[in-house]
């Protein structure tokens, strides 16, 4: 049995700039960078007995706007459902209730958000980014 908290106090920080720094998206991201995301986020961690196993990160005003990033269950632990189980406490997280409009990138986990109520950008016309 898992527990997912929003307990800054809980991360295990090691444990989560460890696997970021083997992603696609976040190779190269230095431990300060990763203290300063959680810093500035509503940050969920995933433990198995007291072990943190996941984490996700949502910047967000609280009111108008979400963003989803960082969301991770490590290798041995996945297959189980755990991912599941973390997006439905994002999704259920009272704090975030009013946000009507979420975002989030990514390469290979298409299936896992779409349960979840994402789907391609309705008019990508709309949306910019600036990528240094």
């Amino acid at each position: 049995m898992i527990t997912i908290s929003t307990d800054k106090s809980k991360l295990q920080i090691e444990v989560i700039h460890g696997f970021l720094t083997t992603t696609y998206w976040a190779k190269g991201r230095t431990i300060d960078e990763v203290k300063k995301t959680i810093e500035h986020c509503l940050c969920f961690g995933v433990y198995f007995e007291d072990k943190q196993i996941g984490f996700a990160r949502i910047a967000t005003d609280y009111t108008v706007f979400a963003y989803l990033m960082d969301v991770f269950i490590l290798p041995n632990y996945r297959g189980k459902g755990y991912s599941k189980q973390l997006m439905k406490a994002i999704h259920e997280e009272p704090k975030l209730r009013t946000c009507k409009v979420w975002m989030l990138k990514t390469s290979d986990a298409h299936g896992l958000y779409k349960q979840f109520g994402f789907t391609e950008l309705k008019h990508p016309e709309k949306v910019m980014e600036r990528l240094l």
